[in-house]
């Protein structure tokens, strides 16, 4: 019995891991693409377009965005670890370019352009980025390590499933405001009886 609960947790574990590398795909320019389109009703693009803005603005500060109408394009990073859970430590940095485009009751997103960058221990003790290397995660296998390559594009799936949840429940977080309607308050004549 220990031994089917065992088993059956090792092929869980496994599926969920195999499910994140899936996260990714190529676009037609074979480069690495996670591409999302969500459905909002009753939502303008006026407004879905104002709450990306706050999103990228309260979230991720440190992104350089820029506004092309009714469409946002902007270049971030994050940070990929490595080691074991006491001992982990920054292994490099995935630069990517997001773009997103809203239209009435939806809107989508795609992050791409990942190139990696590793980090090395500078005279300090510290991580830093190694100067000129910059490796595209399309062309990474001949460069990196593939246990590593593997562990890279897995947190890239999982940060861009979590970007784009977090993106959704933004959104829908802040309320629709519908216009109000006037009320006729009956207003009381105190001078008559």
């Amino acid at each position: 019995m220990k031994i089917l609960l065992l088993t059956l947790v090792c092929i869980f574990l496994v599926k969920i891991s195999l499910a994140q590398s899936d996260l990714l795909s190529f676009d037609e320019h074979n480069k690495y693409i996670y591409y999302q389109v969500v459905d909002i009703p009753g939502v303008t693009a006026d407004t879905l377009h104002v709450r990306g803005v706050s999103f990228l603005k309260t979230n991720y500060a440190k992104m350089k965005v820029k506004l092309n109408g009714q469409n946002l394009t902007g270049e971030g990073k994050f940070l990929v670890y490595g080691g074991i859970s006491v001992l982990k430590h920054e292994k490099g940095e995935i630069d990517y370019t997001l773009n997103v485009e809203f239209k009435d009751q939806k809107y989508r997103y795609w992050l791409t352009d990942f190139t990696f960058t590793p980090y090395e221990r500078d005279r300090y003790n510290n991580y830093v980025p190694k100067q000129g290397i910059v490796i595209p995660l399309e062309n990474a296998e001949s460069k990196l390590d593939k246990k590593d390559l593997t562990g890279y594009l897995d947190e890239t799936g999982a940060f861009c499933k979590q970007f784009g949840d977090n993106l959704k429940q933004f959104i829908l977080r802040i309320p629709v405001s519908a216009p109000k309607k006037e009320e006729n308050v009956k207003k009381v004549v105190t001078d008559k009886w």
